[in-house]
């Protein structure tokens, strides 16, 4: 049976050849754990393995693993994602603990993180949702939203609006996958030539992460190739 560490490098690897095939640097790419449901004994193996990047869809759950090793690892530099719907009411949390909010799909919700967070921290990081396959059950705003969304967020002093994030509906052909997330890389080379801060693509999990490499992703979100399937709670 293979361990955290095993997996780790399994992906890590997997991300090498994708980029030597597509000729991208592979440091450019980075690899987030999605740790929801996990226990903190796994997240530690993987930190043990030299992971720092963290991805939770549960905000209660992702501030006890935040707080966990705040106390337990204090000089161990984490990075915290949250990846999941978030809810008005739980906007506070993420605020004040997370690092990075990829799921951001109307300006109420950026308004409340932005004024929610905290002084003494760093901006917290963000990205727009976008339905990039126009699913009806899906979150997320429609590409011809995105332009307007965009200028509401940059207006505001504690959020830095670094790109956007998609799911795409599931979809195994490699070629169709690849079409959807070129899409995506389209709508943010839109968005540079106003907004050249603009750098992150997060696209990409483990059932189609080298149709999102190859498309332009700079963030992959990875959880059950890393810690098994995924146990709810």
């Amino acid at each position: 049976m293979n361990t955290v560490r095993d997996n780790l490098l399994a992906i890590k690897s997997k991300i090498q050849k994708i980029t030597e095939k597509c000729e991208r640097d592979p440091n450019t790419i980075e690899l987030i754990a999605v740790s929801k449901t996990k226990p903190v004994d796994l997240i530690k193996q993987a930190i043990d393995a030299g992971q720092l990047s963290f991805g939770e869809n549960y905000v209660q759950e992702g501030v006890e693993k935040i707080q966990h090793f705040k106390q337990n690892l204090p000089n161990t530099p984490l990075t915290w994602h949250f990846i999941g719907p978030l809810q008005s009411n739980k906007s506070k949390l993420v605020a004040e603990h997370f690092d990075w909010m990829h799921t951001i799909d109307r300006f109420k919700i950026a308004q409340r993180l932005n004024d929610q967070r905290p002084t003494s921290m760093a901006k917290l990081n963000v990205l727009i949702q976008v339905n990039i396959s126009h699913e009806a059950s899906k979150s997320g705003i429609l590409p011809d939203q995105v332009a307007d969304l965009t200028k509401q967020i940059l207006t505001l002093p504690n959020l830095k609006l670094r790109g956007l994030m998609a799911i795409p509906e599931i979809e195994n052909d490699f070629d169709k996958q690849l079409h959807v997330f070129t899409k995506m890389q389209e709508l943010l080379n839109s968005l540079q030539s106003d907004y050249p801060f603009m750098d992150t693509l997060s696209m990409g999990m483990s059932n189609d992460m080298k149709a999102a490499i190859v498309a332009g992703s700079t963030m992959v979100r990875i959880g059950t190739a890393i810690f098994g399937a995924r146990q709810y709670l």
